[in-house]
């Protein structure tokens, strides 16, 4: 099986990957790492660079889980880059990363976490940072 998580350069998305890390090993399934960019700007921030993913790359070869990493900029935005990888791959588990709201701000979750939530056709686990 395989769990998939969406990445960011962010706290919430080490805190995401972090968490599927733990899920990974106790499961031993293969890990797979979705950092993706709609490609529609010059400068994404959201969009992993090198260092970041050679870094993700080692700690998850140093950890021995099985893993493949991608980032894919097809136009879509991080939801259905997230659940058609979970679809294609028949994911177990999504793990995603959620930032800390208001009371307002709870009230209106983050499109991309509420759409991954709302269609995921499998458990969707979302963690926040410390």
């Amino acid at each position: 099986m395989t769990i998939v998580v969406g990445y960011v350069p962010t706290p919430e998305g080490e805190a995401a990957l972090t968490q599927a890390i733990a899920e990974a090993k106790k499961s031993n399934d293969t890990l797979l790492v979705i950092n993706s960019s709609k490609g529609d700007a010059l400068v994404d921030n959201r969009y992993a660079q090198e260092p970041d993913i050679q870094s993700i790359e080692e700690r998850l070869a140093d950890q021995g889980i099985q893993h493949i990493i991608k980032q894919p900029v097809r136009g879509h935005d991080a939801a259905a880059e997230v659940l058609d990888a979970a679809d294609e791959n028949d994911a177990s588990l999504i793990v995603i990363g959620l930032r800390r709201r208001s009371p307002v701000g709870k009230l209106i979750m983050g499109s991309v976490s509420q759409r991954i939530l709302l269609e995921a056709d499998c458990p969707v686990l979302a963690v926040k940072a410390d």
